[in-house]
């Protein structure tokens, strides 16, 4: 049986990030991916140089169009620009159950805001309570949680302040933590579970899309009934082997290779390490 998944999020017609990339993770994944477009980018692996978001009512008509059709198992949602899309959003699918990942894009590879400031305050009342799992990279948390994170002990206070908001789980991505010698993420649950899941660093520039592309796998491995823990190791090593693989192409923070993690067979635990 294919199991179908919906992500709510911006286009990049660099194919990188965004729907793009979030679909291209469901095909390699096994599960048919459908869309709601929020907001069209102009941008490539150099930066952003246009956005246009897309009306919030065309934004709710897609959402209602795809959910009548399909039983979808889970949701992601990434860019969402405005706080009026946002509440959009909240108002077309909370009532249904279905597990939603929020990964909550905030600012472009390559430094352009990617969300309005009034929208952090619609994403923090309006979204995260309804969230099984909150994806934020560490500026995100930083802003989510209203506090600096520059150590293990600030990642867990942080994903704490992130749970207050009422998200069932956070998965914190430590991957701005360049000091370190690896990636570090941490997984925390409303209901005390935790740890933390490390690779090793990898030194490129082809990682746009990161997050975008971790969020969506995790978003498939929960669409195929993985509990929200062992969906947050599957998706590390999705990603881990993506960042791994760099396809070298673009001028700028090039893309991750999304076919990585299906042509390593058994080999994708490689690297990724669980423990706390």
């Amino acid at each position: 049986m294919v199991h179908v998944a919906l992500t709510i999020a911006g286009s990049d017609s660099g194919g990188g990030a965004g729907i793009q990339a979030d679909l291209k993770t469901f095909q390699e994944l096994g599960v048919f991916g459908t869309s709601a477009l929020t907001a069209v980018t102009a941008q490539n692996t150099c930066g952003v140089s246009a956005i246009q978001p897309i009306d919030a009512a065309v934004v709710t008509a897609q959402i209602r169009a795809v959910m009548e059709d399909f039983d979808i198992k889970a949701i992601k949602t990434g860019m969402l620009f405005s706080a009026e899309i946002i509440h959009a959003v909240a108002d077309a699918f909370h009532w249904r159950g279905i597990p939603l990942v929020i990964d909550p894009v905030m600012i472009a590879k390559g430094g352009a805001s990617l969300l309005k400031d009034e929208a952090v305050v619609a994403l923090k009342t309006v979204l995260l309570p309804h969230a099984a799992i909150v994806t934020p990279n560490i500026p995100e948390a930083e802003v989510l949680a209203g506090m600096e994170i520059k150590s293990e002990i600030d990642m867990e206070q942080a994903a704490k302040h992130i749970i207050a908001l009422g998200a069932r789980a956070v998965l914190i991505k430590g991957g701005h933590r360049k000091e370190a010698s690896f990636a570090e993420d941490l997984f925390m649950g409303a209901d005390g579970e935790r740890f933390l899941v490390r690779a090793p660093w990898i030194d490129t520039k082809d990682t746009h899309g990161t997050g975008c592309t971790y969020s969506a796998a995790l978003t498939a491995f929960l669409a195929n009934g993985e509990t929200a823990a062992n969906a947050v190791v599957s998706a590390k090593c999705f990603i881990h082997a993506a960042i791994e693989d760099g396809l070298k192409i673009g001028g700028g923070h090039g893309p991750t290779n999304h076919w990585a993690y299906g042509r390593r067979g058994n080999k994708t635990m490689e690297g990724v390490v669980v423990y706390g």
